[in-house]
């Protein structure tokens, strides 16, 4: 999508290393950057025009609003200097908006090249931004969102030293993709491959299989030879269906990986150490419920590295 990258503050530590990622994103994309605090505490207006006796009272002291206010200038004004620092030539705006905040992010999700929210995964407390927030806005957004934990380095991907820091001299670490080789999907497939183009690093990819129970099998299912050979046959599946993008990208460096694992399982364990992981998310057209799938939901709670949920039909 042709448009800013943008990306939700709210003061946390993790919103700030989320700015910072989507300040160094930016610039790989030659982009702008939009930062947004979302404020939502108080009513709007009612359509005649008028506010709740409440909402009355609170306008009328002032003190509240003015105060909110200011936090929201505050919060952008310390996001705007630690993503100047990141990226110095990236052209920066920000805004306070006001309303729900998982639907005005999902609005801002439209106008985006890429969404980038911080994320406190399992270990922390849910709060704006994180939890209930950032998971409704993955579940459900049209476009790319990225997801950022705290702690981030400011190298932004590098293989730490030997002395375990990072360091813009040492190479760049993996960028890893999630494939389902029964359901491959062009969107996830093509936003993996640029991601690791722009980085100028590695493309680790990654399908998963376990065989089926002996009840499912039909004639001539491929559960019916052995591990070995089962392998081989996914290794070749996947290879066919990366061969197109091979030939699109061709500067990109790619490492098949083919596991009989839980997918989940697997994709944790090659995150780490990654700089990005991307997975992809289902899009129906009639959903029951909205939800973001087993293997994205588990990765979006238990990988350290950034998580890039591409949601796709």
């Amino acid at each position: 999508m042709h448009g800013p990258v943008i990306a939700g503050v709210n003061g946390s530590a993790e919103s700030l290393a989320a700015a910072e990622w989507a300040a160094r994103e930016a610039a790989r994309r030659d982009r702008s950057l939009r930062l947004v605090h979302v404020g939502n505490r108080h009513p709007r207006r009612s359509d005649g025009g008028s506010l709740p006796k409440r909402s009355a009272a609170r306008q009328e002291a002032g003190a509240p609003i003015a105060a909110e206010r200011h936090l929201a200038r505050r919060v952008l004004r310390e996001a705007e200097q630690r993503v100047r620092r990141a990226a110095p030539g990236v052209h920066v705006t920000g805004e306070p908006v006001e309303g729900p905040a998982t639907t005005t992010l999902l609005k801002a999700a439209e106008q985006a090249a890429v969404l980038v929210l911080g994320s406190r995964g399992l270990n922390g407390v849910a709060g704006f931004l994180v939890g209930s927030v950032a998971l409704g806005v993955v579940a459900r957004a049209t476009g790319p969102v990225v997801l950022v934990r705290a702690g981030e380095d400011t190298e932004d991907g590098h293989v730490p030293t030997a002395h375990g820091g990072p360091s813009a001299r040492t190479g760049r670490r993996d960028v890893v993709l999630g494939v389902d080789v029964a359901d491959p999907c062009d969107e996830v497939i093509e936003f993996a491959f640029e991601a690791a183009k722009l980085r100028q690093t590695r493309l680790r990819v990654v399908h998963a299989w376990q065989p089926p129970s002996a009840l499912g099998l039909g004639p001539g299912d491929i559960a019916l030879v052995n591990d070995p050979y089962r392998a081989q046959e996914w290794r070749g599946f996947l290879s066919a269906v990366l061969q197109v993008w091979r030939d699109k990208y061709p500067e990109v460096e790619i490492l098949e990986t083919v596991v009989r694992e839980k997918a989940s399982t697997a994709l944790v364990r090659a995150a780490s150490g990654a700089s990005l992981l991307v997975v992809g998310r289902h899009v129906a057209d009639r959903p029951v419920r909205v939800r973001t799938g087993p293997v994205t939901h588990a990765v979006v709670h238990h990988v350290r590295c950034p998580v890039a949920v591409v949601p796709h039909r």
